[in-house]
């Protein structure tokens, strides 16, 4: 039976211990999985740490790696959902050249019509920040890159789920033990 590969967000729930993302990236390795994009954050829950892992994998891939996830002492929970099931955002910065700002007027319009902000200017350079879908960031940049940028660079992941997870609860109750 052939899956079909579906862009996957992984979420894990872990203590904040160290060794843990190369603990987590091996997991992935030995499986010769690529990661697409990876984020790592305070949760909801206070001392409790979220990576947010965007991978290319089939369903049961997914659910052999959560497994492996979960025998790590440090995971406290780990999910995985469809693109379906998420809202998501990514965010990019641009550096250009300041003189283009004033001197192209079609920069102008490509700022304002992909809904960029400046961040910041001075006599050298200016900054971009571009927030949505990689697709979005990803078109701005080829935008852009005609008239030359200096630095680029982008966020991974950032996810909520559209149903609730009930990880406060679980650990709620695990604490209460």
């Amino acid at each position: 039976m052939n899956e079909d590969i579906k862009t996957l967000t992984i979420s894990i729930y872990t203590e904040n211990n160290i060794g843990l993302l190369n603990r987590i990236s091996a997991i992935f390795q030995r499986r010769h999985i690529n990661i697409e994009s990876l984020t790592t954050s305070q949760s909801e829950i206070e001392g409790v740490n979220r990576f947010v892992i965007v991978v290319d994998i089939t369903e049961s891939q997914a659910k052999k790696i959560i497994g492996q996830f979960e025998k790590q002492i440090e995971v406290i929970r780990a999910y995985y959902h469809t693109e379906e099931e998420t809202i998501y955002q990514e965010s990019g910065m641009f550096k250009i050249k300041s003189d283009l700002l004033f001197d192209e007027p079609q920069i102008q319009n490509i700022i304002k019509e992909s809904n960029a902000r400046i961040v910041t200017v001075n006599k050298d350079f200016f900054v971009l920040e571009k927030s949505g879908r990689r697709q979005e960031i990803e078109l701005l940049r080829r935008e852009l890159n005609a008239f030359g940028i200096m630095q680029f660079v982008r966020s991974g992941r950032i996810a909520v789920t559209k149903e609730e997870m009930k990880i406060t609860e679980m650990l709620q109750a695990f604490n209460n033990q």
